[in-house]
C-alpha cells in the first residue's frame, strides 16, 4: 500500500509542478505581448503625430475659408476679435483692392 501513497505523492507533485511551470511560461508570454503592445503604442504615436502634421499639411495647402457678415453688426464683431497685426493686413488688402478697382474703372472708361 505504500507503493500506492508514494505514488499519489508523485502525482500530486508531478501536478504542481506542472501548475509552477505553466503559471513561469505565461508570465513570459505575457510580458512579451506587453513588450510588443508598447511598442506597438509607441509606432502608433509616431504614426498619429505624422498623420496630424500631415493634415496640417494638407488643410494649409488645400482649404481656403472666407467670412461674410450678413449684416454690419457681424462686420463689427468680426473686427473687434482680430488682432492688430490682422487689422493691418487687411487694411493693405483693402487699399491694393481700391488701387486694382480704380485702374479697372479707368480702363474702361478708355475703352468707352
Amino acid at each position: 500500500m505504500e507503493g500506492l501513497g508514494d505514488s499519489v505523492r508523485k502525482l500530486l507533485l508531478a501536478g504542481i509542478g506542472a501548475v509552477a511551470t505553466t503559471a513561469e511560461k505565461s508570465k513570459d508570454l505575457l510580458e512579451d505581448l506587453v513588450e510588443k503592445g508598447e511598442l506597438t503604442v509607441e509606432q502608433g504615436k509616431v504614426l498619429n503625430e505624422e498623420l496630424k502634421h500631415n493634415i496640417k499639411k494638407t488643410v494649409k495647402e488645400n482649404v481656403n475659408v472666407s467670412v461674410k457678415p450678413s449684416s454690419p453688426e457681424e462686420l463689427d464683431e468680426l473686427l473687434e476679435k482680430m488682432s492688430p497685426e490682422q487689422i493691418e493686413i487687411l487694411r493693405g488688402r483693402l487699399d491694393a483692392l481700391h488701387e486694382k478697382k480704380a485702374e479697372e474703372e479707368g480702363e474702361k472708361e478708355i475703352t468707352e
